[in-house]
């Protein structure tokens, strides 16, 4: 039987040579590469008219300062790749001109590099490199045991029938970017294309960058030769995918391949030196820069998707007019596989001999069709006589893309996606196949049939484009949103075409999801514009991190022509965006703020009306000494602290009617409780976080920690701050921290314009503290060094040291960090206070500090309701008072006493049995308190008002 692991190695059963095949094993399919970034800068308004052929765009001036300043070296990643043309720009095409590959210095965070290119403004997005592994199937002799032998699957895919109408063309040229050929077996001899124009002489003849590309390129070990090194441990998985593609038909050997006529371009992507790399996405380029009209991928792996991988295919796609055709995987799950799951990709999973779900093959709503892919006869290449049996979707991959080749050739005048559209429309339904019932819709359109590809005139339209209104990266339990959609006639013109939207989630609702869009031509293109989808999250109930799918129903009546698409909305992240105001603000369950950590994927960070991303990193400090702290944010280890994990996760709480307020809320701890770690400091918390929406509000966003001591032992001090590296534009490496006093304001501007200020205000709990930090990889002044990490005895100076560091960055400014925090006395076993934050931006000091007297008078007001009800038995003096509160209560009862804030917040709780007792008040600042007092009698509730 075949094994369903996650990953496989390449399972062969020699059918001719004597040679045994070499299982080789991955532990993943995707990891990434040490070192390096890759990033793209904001393209420029350009006049199209004056495109640059070739050439990269010019890297601004501020960078390659701050490149040269930290060590770091970038380097255009495709320095010849063309601007694409102003029509092609406006299909979507790709500029690979504005990415470039940086190189970090030993030691260097890649994680908080990222966050420094990003909150330079002229950054689109900075991404790791990852590293692919093939698709494999273990070296296990029951894998062959559901094949008869024989090339079955050519029988399946109706490929006989196929040649009988085209054998392809050897103008047509598929592109194998995998492990390298063999030029010399009987199968392969002769098929693949050569570069004439630069013969091998150590010469760059044809001006392409690559010396001597005559018979292909090494992209892993960056060199001319694409074989796969003669030696028994190397990988034969590039020769084997070549065969099933393009192998020699009607030679009077070996196999006859799908493509028939067409060529094949070698394209070695995995090293055979200690010193190669991963080179599939430069393999991409390459491909579609050098006429391949067709490229196979046999490689990827599940995980989030890469915007510079998209940015690649897009450009073979929609620049070049490639049919890129990419493996599902061998991942017996629900899941998105790059780059098969990326746009412009055919994604193909495998089938048996019966044409149902293999047992090891990857389903999802992203995948296109299905071909065969178990017991799959092809070439081997450790002799030029060899053959094996093997599987996998690395090789049901190049049966659509041989199929593809024979499209192209047969029907010349398509475009790629109506290559696409053509191979998909004409597939064989398999869906109500016993196997498959199962996975219906997720094994794409049905099982390949070349045959029908190249003789049909199928209809087919999609849906090419959608907007959402708001646009968000997921949504919430209770917010609703507009899609509007762009669908293109592919093929055949249509004489109608209803498109019907449906949720195949319970916790989304469409309520308008319907539209008709008369005649298409081919390639003409209708919209809803006018009556847009109508949508809406459940209001509660929705589970974390739900993954949404809509079903779109593309319907002609009359013709019987049905199409279904899919796309996914991820509902209820494990993160809250707060945007009633002029701020748009991320907290996550694990209590940063931003993002978590330094992932920009997840969160939104902190932004001031629709600007950039203010904020690098934020999050929480909590300590009673050096030994004992918990955070969650950077170490001086190159990594992240994750002392904290949720309890409840955060969510937002419904609005009341008529409010365009919004308040978020959840519950987190520490990873390790004291019971099994003394360093352990033994503090649940609930964080709240409110929006207000009006006047003078809308400039900050209200934080509240309620901190409860689940230790048996009173923690004395007890401090709390909030770490926030902010990264003001334009450039955050000249930036001013400081502190309002007055205010309790720590706050970072820009210079010299200061034309942005951003801080953290504290407001109730505890004593004030500020410690101002200098970020910048030289060697700064002051206690506290964060360009070599940030040490736990670092981050307990921070807390512990008051406000005797309140500043940084003058004259000039600096990459500027702050820790606003609070100091707590004491806090009691089971005693709980909450310590509250404001965090504000502003387009000027007097506006921050307009926004600061805002945030103070709103957490300070006294409520104008009915007078609170008093208690007999209950006493209390001095009031006002500077520090302690003396109770009297009826003797004998057991009495609950609660410290709130004016607009209810609780701050603190405490329990008494005795007749008389002392509330200290010290620790919260100036201001008016409520006392709630629950007895036997009832609850009562007494106002109080805390002097300085």
């Amino acid at each position: 039987m075949l094994l369903p692991l996650r990953w496989f190695c390449c399972a062969a059963l020699l059918l001719v040579s004597t040679v045994a095949a070499v299982a080789q094993s991955a532990a993943s399919s995707r990891t990434v590469r040490p070192g390096v970034l890759v990033f793209r800068l904001k393209a420029a308004p350009t006049d199209a008219t004056q495109s640059r052929r070739p050439g990269p765009a010019v890297l601004p001036a501020a960078l390659t300062t701050t490149f040269q300043a930290l060590g770091a070296t970038a380097r255009p990643k495709f320095p010849r790749a063309a601007m694409p043309t102003a029509a092609r720009a406006q299909a979507g095409a790709v500029d690979l001109g504005l990415l470039y590959e940086l190189t970090l210095p030993t030691g260097t965070s890649p994680a908080q590099m990222q966050q420094r290119l990003l909150k330079t403004g002229l950054v689109e997005y900075a991404e790791p490199l990852y590293d692919y592994q093939p698709l494999h199937q273990p070296n296990d002799p029951q894998a062959d045991s559901v094949g008869p032998g024989g090339q079955y699957y050519l029988r399946n895919i109706r490929a006989h029938q196929a040649w009988n109408l085209t054998q392809g063309d050897t103008s047509i040229v598929i592109g194998i970017a995998d492990g390298g050929t063999r030029f010399t077996h009987e199968d392969l001899a002769g098929k693949n294309q050569l570069n004439r124009l630069d013969p091998i002489d150590g010469i760059d003849n044809d001006g392409d960058g690559y010396i001597d590309n005559y018979y292909g390129w090494d992209f892993a070990d960056h060199d001319n030769d694409p074989e796969r090194a003669r030696n028994p441990t190397d990988m034969a998985h590039g020769v084997m995918v070549t065969g099933v593609a393009a192998g020699a038909t009607n030679n009077g050997r070996g196999i006859a391949s799908v493509g028939y006529k067409s060529r094949f371009m070698p394209l070695k992507i995995y090293p055979s030196t200690l010193e190669g790399s991963f080179g599939g996405y430069e393999a991409i380029v390459y491909a579609a820069d050098h006429g391949c009209q067709v490229i196979n991928l046999s490689w990827g792996g599940a995980g989030a998707p890469s915007r510079f991988e998209q940015d690649v295919i897009s450009y073979a796609a929609l620049n070049h007019d490639v049919v890129v055709v990419a493996a599902a995987g061998n991942t017996p799950q629900d899941l998105d596989f790059y780059p098969a799951s990326y746009q412009h990709v055919v994604s193909v999973a495998l089938t048996t001999i019966t044409d149902e779900r293999s047992l090891i093959s990857t389903f999802s709503y992203r995948i296109d069709l299905s071909a065969p892919g178990e017991g799959i006869i092809t070439t081997l290449g450790f002799t030029d006589t060899d053959y094996v049996k093997t599987g996998g979707s690395s090789f049901a991959s190049p049966q659509v893309a041989g199929a593809a080749a024979l499209v192209r050739s047969r029907f010349p005048q398509l475009n790629a996606a109506q290559v696409a559209a053509q191979i998909r429309r004409t597939t064989d339904f398999i869906d109500d196949l016993p196997g498959n019932i199962p996975y219906a819709g997720r094994l794409g359109s049905g099982r390949l049939n070349v045959f029908r590809a190249v003789s049909e005139q199928p209809y087919s339209a999609r849906v090419v484009a959608r907007t959402a209104a708001p646009a968000r990266t997921f949504y919430q339990p209770a917010d609703t949103l507009r899609l509007t959609v762009r669908v293109q006639n592919l093929l055949r013109e249509l004489p109608g075409l209803t498109v019907t939207l449906t949720s195949l989630s319970p916790y989304l609702i469409v309520r308008q999801g319907e539209f008709s869009t008369g005649p298409l031509a081919s390639l003409a293109e209708a919209n809803n514009a006018a009556t847009p989808f109508r949508l809406a999250v459940a209001d509660a109930g929705v589970p974390l991190n739900t993954k949404a799918v809509l079903r779109y129903r593309l319907h002609h009546e009359a013709s019987g022509y049905t199409e279904y698409q899919y796309e996914t909305l991820l509902l209820n992240a494990d993160y809250v965006v707060l945007g009633a105001n002029n701020l748009r603000f991320t907290l996550t369950s694990r209590g940063n703020l931003g993002y978590d950590g330094t992932n920009p994927s997840l969160g939104e960070g902190i932004s001031y009306r629709q600007g950039p991303p203010l904020l690098a990193e934020g999050g929480l400090l909590l300590a009673t000494s050096a030994t004992r702290l918990a955070s969650n944010v950077r170490n001086d280890k190159r990594g992240n602290d994750a002392d904290f994990i949720a309890v409840a996760q955060v969510y937002r709480l419904p609005a009341a009617s008529g409010s365009i307020n919004q308040r978020a809320e959840g519950q987190l701890r520490e990873v390790q409780l004291p019971a099994t770690n003394p360093q352990a400091v033994g503090v649940t918390l609930r964080q709240r976080a409110t929006a207000r929406a009006a006047v003078p509000h809308q400039n900050y966003v209200l934080l509240e920690y309620q901190l409860t001591n689940i230790t048996t032992d009173t923690l004395r001090p007890l401090h709390l701050g909030l770490f926030m590296d902010w990264d003001l534009p334009d450039n955050p490496a000249r930036n001013v921290a400081s502190w309002d006093a007055a205010r309790h304001l720590g706050y970072v501007y820009d210079t010299p314009g200061q034309t942005i200020y951003a801080g953290v205000q504290h407001l109730a709990g505890g004593q004030p503290s500020i410690f101002s930090l200098n970020n910048s990889s030289n060697i700064p002044a002051g206690p506290v060094r964060l360009n070599d990490g940030f040490s736990r005895a670092e981050k307990w100076l921070t807390l512990s040291s008051g406000t005797d560091n309140p500043t940084t960055g003058l004259p000039a400014g600096v990459d500027a960090a702050q820790v606003v925090g609070a100091a707590l006395p004491y806090l009691a076993p089971s005693d709980s206070i909450t310590v509250s934050f404001a965090v504000l931006a502003a387009n000027s000091l007097a506006e921050l500090q307009a926004a600061a007297d805002a945030a103070t008078a709103s957490y300070q007001q006294i409520p104008t309701t009915s007078s609170p009800r008093m208690l007999a038995g209950v006493r209390l003096y001095p009031n006002p008072t500077s520090g302690t509160v003396r109770l009297e209560l009826p003797a004998g009862d057991p009495a609950t006493v609660r410290v709130l804030s004016v607009l209810g917040q609780q701050l603190a709780v405490y329990s008494f049995r005795e007749g008389t007792a002392a509330l200290d008040l010290s620790a919260y600042p100036a201001g008016v308190y409520l006392l709630r007092i629950e007895t036997a009698a009832g609850v009562g509730t007494y106002r109080v008002l805390k002097r300085p």
